[in-house]
Parts: C-alpha cells; sequence; structure tokens
C-alpha cells in the first residue's frame, strides 16, 4: 500500500482572475506608487470630528493584487486603506492600529464590490464581518456604509455613504507632498 505523500501533487495556486474595469482601477491607483498627495475634506455631513489636520494619502505598496494606502490625519498615522484582488471583485479594508502598532479593536473593516463599477470609479458595499463588527460594537447605522473610491488624472476622492451620512476626501494628485511617516504598525 502506498502511503499518502506518495499520490500527493503540488498543485500551483490559481491566478486570480480579474474582469477589465477592476484592473484599470487598479493600474491607475498603482501609477501613483510611491507618491502621497494632500487632501481636503470635501463633504462631512453631518460634521464629525476625527478628521483635523493634514490629509495625506500614500500610495505606498503596489502589488500585482494588492495596494496599501495609508491615510494620515494629522500626526495620527493609524488608518491604511487595503484593496485586494479577490477573484471575485476588489475588497476594501480599513486596517486600523494603535500608535504602538497594535490592532485597534475596530478594523479590518470594508467592502467589495458587487459590480464592474468603472475603470476610475468603484463602490464597496459593507461585508458581512463588518456589519457583525458595527453591530457588536453598538454602532449599527454603520451596517449600511457604502464606500466609493474616485481615481481621475488630476483628483482621487474617497467617499463614504450611508442613510443620513456622508464624508469625502478630496486628493489634489496634481502636486505630490513629501512622504509621511510609515503608517503605525508597518515597517519599511
Amino acid at each position: 500500500m502506498a502511503s499518502p505523500s506518495a499520490n500527493a501533487q503540488i498543485v500551483k495556486p490559481a491566478p486570480v482572475v480579474s474582469i477589465p474595469s477592476h484592473d484599470a482601477f487598479f493600474e491607475h491607483l498603482a501609477a501613483l506608487c510611491g507618491q502621497a498627495f494632500e487632501g481636503q475634506i470635501a463633504v462631512n455631513n453631518p460634521a464629525a470630528e476625527g478628521f483635523e489636520g493634514r490629509l495625506i494619502m500614500h500610495v505606498r505598496v503596489c502589488e500585482e493584487n494588492r495596494l496599501e494606502i495609508p491615510f494620515h490625519v494629522g500626526d495620527n498615522h493609524s488608518r491604511t486603506w487595503i484593496l485586494t484582488k479577490t477573484g471575485s471583485g476588489i475588497s476594501l479594508k480599513h486596517d486600523h492600529r494603535m500608535a504602538d502598532g497594535s490592532y485597534d479593536e475596530q478594523t479590518m473593516y470594508g467592502g467589495h464590490t458587487v459590480d464592474a463599477g468603472y475603470e476610475r470609479a468603484q463602490s464597496f458595499p459593507v461585508d458581512q464581518y463588518s456589519k457583525e463588527l458595527f453591530f457588536a460594537q453598538g454602532i449599527p447605522a454603520s451596517n449600511t456604509n457604502i464606500w466609493q473610491m474616485y481615481i481621475y488624472p488630476e483628483q482621487f476622492s474617497y467617499r463614504l455613504i450611508r442613510e443620513g451620512r456622508e464624508f469625502r476626501v478630496d486628493f489634489d494628485l496634481t502636486n505630490p507632498v513629501d512622504l509621511p511617516p510609515v503608517p503605525w504598525g508597518y515597517e519599511d
């Protein structure tokens, strides 16, 4: 009788499949890799605290199927947007860290595309993990979140919408700025 390992085969993982609009969206963002840009709050309705100070996005890590974009708010370096091609669309996660690098209790929330979107605009309705996280933390209003990202030659926009709330930051892509510090919990 042959041992189980004698029949084992090494199987290469299947390639991550994608569609043209998702690929183009990734390519537009990846073209900014290694650069940082300053933004301004365009919409904050109703007004909410937590975004005081200089707003900087840094397209820091660009891999074939993953982009990491820290979002710095003044001296707060806790936020990183992580976009990942999943084979069934694009996932957006919000990696939140404490100043010591440990994970915030509210981290890795986000959404996943449900359609092709457009090469310059994608929407990420809240995913199930995030709904359960928001419910457990007593913020069920966030269970209807939709995050959107727009990438045009002169502007990148990050937008959050839900019933009774809209927030948008527009970043000027025509004027790169000095790179911000490494985000909390990450290394060079």
